[in-house]
């Protein structure tokens, strides 16, 4: 029967391996008798299955050694099958431990600092207004800015990026005009402090150049050219408009103090010498600004290539066009930009160099209070020290009066002429002091 089953398997009854499949098949047996209907409990079975074949098989090995060593090693065999279970439950352990490591990483990384989410209003090529709210991420990917990028924009940085900027990208344009922060884009432009008086004026000078009513069908310039434009101009106006209103109130003080010196008329002139000084800074720095830009040919050029396909040459900073009209209406709006920003350079050199001459005029004038009112203290100062000299003298003839009031007799009493005698003594005496005292004072010019 052996030679007809080649493949059967021939064991010794009291072989190790033997007792093992014996054990193993009662095990699955009893456990499918216990639990026959329920998958999880199938799955526990196998489980348990696993770990009585793997007892079995160490009890045989057991039986093996004992055979075979006459049992001197059966304790270390089967601590070291127990320190093999161990380890497998401890790797399995460590790896628990991992995934729930990196579970919680992940957990912290999600629960980290949220991600800005701006408010914005958005103005189209069109001249629809709408606002949105937008988040870091998403402005990034649809501007093709960097976040470094967005610093000078950033509302929450307005006190350390408080210097006008204006900064050109590949796909857009960065807008700092102090209360003004702004993002120009090819079809739209996002305004971020739109409630501040800067935004609320950009918008108003912006609208009616979108408006085709009033441009007879659209704008005459690219839309980035024009909300720059726009944005200039609504800087430089509220400069403009702030001079005024302090030019003729300045005026009328440079007036009124020479010979009007109140402490209201004097608090007057300090706030409105602030004032200019602050205009005179603000005014300084867009001049500074737009000269910088127009001394940097390749910004100039990169705003006029801003939605064309075309680019600038790294040697010679030349654009280069797929299409040759393209490259002709580029250099046409670059003279056109040029223009307008020699434009708007000349009103804003205006605005600060007259703020600059009020704030002259009012400092020279709080100099010739400096001086009137030390006139003043000085003539104070001398009727003071003449005053003194006087005490001093008529101090010396009440010494000599106190000293005849003593109740001791000296005998001059006696006589009748001694009273007045002495009381002319005193007066010339006195008189004759002071006038010495004045003499000198004024030989060493000290009156």
């Amino acid at each position: 029967m052996a030679a007809n089953a080649p493949y059967l398997l021939q064991l010794p009854v009291r072989s190790p391996e033997f007792r093992v499949l014996i054990t193993g098949g009662y095990a699955i047996f009893r456990s499918r008798m216990e639990f026959p209907f329920s998958r999880k409990n199938h799955a526990t079975s196998l489980r348990a299955r696993k770990v009585r074949v793997v007892e079995c098989f160490a009890k045989s090995t057991e039986l093996e050694a004992l055979v075979k060593d006459g049992g001197d090693d059966d304790n270390d065999d089967g601590d070291e099958v127990r320190g093999d279970d161990d380890k497998v439950v401890t790797h399995g352990d460590s790896v628990s431990s991992q995934r729930s490591a990196s579970a919680s990483g992940g957990d912290s990384l999600s629960l980290g600092i949220r991600e800005p989410v701006y408010e914005v209003v958005e103005v189209k090529t069109c001249g629809t207004v709408a606002k949105r709210k937008i988040n870091r991420r998403h402005l990034l990917k649809s501007s093709g800015l960097r976040p470094r990028d967005i610093r000078s924009v950033d509302p929450s940085l307005w006190l350390t990026n408080s210097m006008p900027a204006l900064l050109v990208r590949e796909h857009a344009i960065l807008l700092n005009l102090g209360s003004l922060r702004a993002i120009v884009m090819q079809e739209r432009v996002l305004i971020f402090n739109y409630n501040r008086l800067g935004g609320k004026a950009f918008i108003d000078s912006l609208l009616p150049r979108l408006n085709p009513t009033s441009t007879n069908g659209g704008p005459s310039m690219p839309f980035v050219v024009e909300v720059v434009e726009a944005a200039l101009h609504s800087r430089i106006q509220r400069l403009e408009h702030r001079l005024w209103d302090l030019e003729p109130r300045v005026q009328a003080l440079l007036e009124v103090l020479p010979n009007r010196l109140t402490a209201d008329i004097l608090e007057e002139l300090r706030i409105s010498k602030q004032k200019l000084v602050e205009l005179g800074s603000r005014a300084g720095a867009l001049k500074q600004m737009l000269l910088d830009i127009l001394e940097d040919t390749h910004e100039i050029r990169h705003i006029c290539i801003i939605g064309r396909n075309c680019v600038l040459k790294k040697e010679n900073d030349e654009i280069e066009c797929s299409v040759p009209l393209d490259k002709e209406i580029a250099e046409e709006e670059e003279e056109e930009i040029e223009m307008l920003l020699e434009n708007y350079l000349q009103r804003c050199e205006s605005c600060h160099g007259q703020a600059e001459r009020l704030l002259d005029s009012a400092k020279e004038m709080e100099d010739s209070i400096a001086v009137n009112l030390s006139s003043r203290r000085l003539e104070v100062s001398r009727f003071e020290l003449i005053l003194q000299v006087g005490t001093f003298c008529v101090a010396v003839g009440a010494l000599v009066a106190g000293i005849f009031g003593m109740n001791l007799r000296s005998y001059l009493e006696e006589h009748v002429f001694a009273f007045w005698l002495t009381t002319a003594g005193i007066i010339v005496g006195a008189v004759l002091a002071f006038y010495l005292m004045y003499w000198y004072l004024r030989t060493r010019k000290i009156l």
